[in-house]
């Protein structure tokens, strides 16, 4: 498999800005998939999403995946979509110099608005919208936000939306619940006590909260409490990964923030690659 040594840098900022958020930064990143495997059981579910993605921040890469252990985070991820053929890796259509001194309007973003789906059977214990998505991305100011989340966020006083943004949290099993956050303002589709079944439509991808760009959270937690919440580690039943100029079928897999991944709506039937049995090679510093 064939991976760029450099991460882009316009698709690594919302990674830097994750890590700025908890002020916890990873010495190197790595390959932490095995760890994932040796550490815990990873909690298979389905992918949250459809159609192509690229995920900054994983579990896959680097552990805690956003640089701490608070909110449940240690195994989370994010997802965005980009434009795997412009320089860079953009995630919005316009140019870097816009993006730089004038900021991104929401609907400029590719995945801004993309349907979001229940990852496991469940009960609805939390959904909370209405809170105003920002109408356009600023570099400065929504690094501003992120600091001041970090120094100054009490999560025994403060609002939790003020970080999670519009969120959802399911209920999947006994002490296993599962978040998603920073989503479109009135987008929710459930509501607290619903009954919702894998692959539902729940809701779609914003940049509510504490968002450096329009993207969805994903994390699975052992409380329903965000605040206090630890982190479980959790792989997904099945996606796609672009290898060697082609689709390859993944099972039980957490992809790295190299992997271009494909899911869609149609399930994936045939051979697949169980990632305990399958080691990519990777060639990122240590």
């Amino acid at each position: 498999m064939k991976y760029v040594t450099s991460f882009p840098w316009r698709v690594s900022a919302l990674a830097l800005v994750a890590l700025i958020i908890f002020c916890n930064v990873g010495k190197g990143l790595t390959d932490r998939r095995n760890e994932v495997f040796k550490a815990h059981e990873p909690i298979i579910v389905e992918f949250p999403l459809r159609g192509e993605w690229l995920s900054p921040n994983t579990p896959g890469t680097k552990i805690p995946s956003h640089g701490t252990n608070q909110l449940g985070t240690r195994y989370a991820y994010d997802f965005i979509q980009v434009d795997w053929e412009r320089k860079g890796w953009p995630a919005y259509r316009v140019s870097l110099p816009q993006y730089l001194l004038f900021g991104v309007p929401l609907d400029e973003y590719y995945c801004w608005g993309q349907e979001v789906y229940a990852p496991c059977d469940g009960i609805v214990v939390q959904a909370e919208d209405g809170y105003e998505e920002r109408e356009r991305t600023n570099l400065l100011s929504d690094m501003s936000n992120a600091y001041k989340n970090a120094h100054y966020f009490d999560p025994g006083e403060d609002d939790v939306q003020s970080v999670a943004g519009n969120y959802i949290i399911i209920e999947c099993s006994d002490n296993v619940y599962a978040a998603l956050c920073h989503l479109q303002t009135g987008s929710i589709q459930v509501t607290v006590g619903q009954s919702v079944k894998k692959g539902e439509f729940i809701g779609r991808v914003g940049h509510s909260g504490n968002s450096f760009a329009p993207h969805l959270h994903f994390q699975l937690m052992d409380s329903s409490d965000i605040a206090t919440a630890n982190g479980l580690p959790c792989a997904f039943e099945q996606y796609e990964v672009f290898q060697d100029g082609e689709w390859q079928k993944v099972f039980n897999g957490i992809p790295t923030d190299k992997d271009r991944i494909r899911i869609t709506a149609i399930a994936v039937t045939g051979s697949f690659y169980d990632y305990r049995n399958y080691q990519l090679p990777l060639h990122l510093e240590e």
